[in-house]
């Protein structure tokens, strides 16, 4: 496993934010989510088709290591899957954007996808990985304990422990039982939206960041992979240069993603559902409760339903670290109040988001 990633010292003032520097990024999503849907097109197959997709997925036992500590599972039909971005700085990955193979792991956007009762909605909440909180005791996959941490960034779980802590700290902060985990690889978004044919969305303003190899006029632009990766990526391409800004546009662009990703014709066209199928497995990390392609087809099918339309996304409540304006703390208050909507299966009430710290970048990139 690899070191915790620690937070750099925190400074005083509240000055303008600081331009970060260039990192690898990916970018995020719920393109788990899509990869599914098209898992159960390239799962139609049988044999030899079958038993590829199958060797491509893989999967953890977190159940193990998270124990009966745990929130109880929801009765109202509902379901919590967390949903990461993870860039291991490594293999495919350390071709992208720069920057050198370290060996260890990030993960920079986290999800948390709620399945509303009847799978016809969903409400995705955004955790931002600049977020300080107090980390849980945790136990990862390999059976190591970790010790619980005070005031460390959010995205600290997954580099100190992996898919285990960052359950059990998502579960800490919201109360909620993840029943499942689904994790996309930096490197697989890419080709997975290269393989789609790319991606079509409108800009309602120029977007230029040299760090993630991005410069968009206003307008409408068909993204290839390497451009979606840049956009998910970027921070100080548009808004205030925060965290918060750029999952506005992932928000935004998993949206346009989810709403075209059935119109790319693959019914038609064996070859290209066969290559998609084959990145899409490749592209996740699932638990091990979703680690056959059997198992994912029959999740994804359940989700099939659920239309941009009927996704809500928002960011966790949050504001400025009045100590470092580079790192965000929890609006506890309004925060719990999203959470509590999600355990009753309930809509996420305005009022919850309104008024919290959003990034400036809303609006900068929507559907064509």
């Amino acid at each position: 496993m690899s070191a915790e990633q620690i937070p750099e010292p925190r400074q005083r003032g509240k000055g303008r934010r600081r331009r970060p520097r260039s990192r690898r990024r990916k970018g995020l999503l719920v393109a788990a989510w899509t990869t599914a849907g098209i898992v159960v097109l390239g799962g139609t197959g049988v044999g030899y088709l079958y038993l590829k997709l199958n060797g491509n997925l893989r999967s953890v036992d977190i159940e193990q290591a998270l124990g009966t500590d745990r929130p109880a599972k929801a009765d109202n039909g509902s379901e919590n899957i967390l949903v990461l971005g993870s860039d291991t700085r490594a293999g495919g990955n350390g071709k992208l954007g720069g920057g050198t193979d370290d060996g260890t792991a990030r993960s920079d956007t986290a999800m948390v996808v709620h399945v509303h009762q009847g799978h016809k909605k969903a409400s995705v909440v955004s955790v931002p990985r600049d977020t300080l909180i107090d980390r849980p005791e945790c136990t990862d996959t390999g059976g190591r304990t970790h010790d619980a941490a005070s005031g460390v960034m959010f995205n600290s779980a997954y580099s100190t422990g992996g898919a285990a802590c960052a359950v059990k700290t998502v579960e800490s902060m919201s109360g909620l039982r993840m029943d499942h985990y689904l994790e996309v690889d930096f490197s697989g978004f890419q080709k997975l939206v290269d393989e789609l044919g790319g991606v079509e969305i409108t800009t309602t303003r120029d977007i230029s960041d040299p760090d993630s190899h991005l410069d968009l006029e206003a307008g409408t632009h068909r993204l290839d992979g390497e451009q979606a990766l840049g956009l998910v990526r970027t921070r100080h391409g548009v808004g205030d240069g925060s965290d918060l800004g750029r999952i506005q546009l992932q928000q935004a662009f998993v949206k346009a993603l989810v709403d075209q990703v059935e119109d790319v014709g693959v019914l038609g066209n064996p070859k290209k559902l066969v290559d998609l199928a084959d990145t899409a497995t490749k592209t996740v990390t699932t638990d091990s409760d979703l680690g056959s392609v059997n198992k994912l087809m029959s999740f994804a099918s359940g989700l099939k339903g659920i239309t941009p339309a009927h996704m809500n996304m928002v960011t966790m409540p949050v504001r400025y670290d009045p100590a470092d304006a580079n790192r965000v703390l929890v609006e506890e208050t309004k925060a719990q109040q999203v959470w509590t909507a999600l355990k009753n299966d309930r809509p996420i009430p305005k009022a919850a988001t309104e008024g919290t710290a959003a990034g400036g970048a809303k609006g900068v990139v929507g559907a064509p």
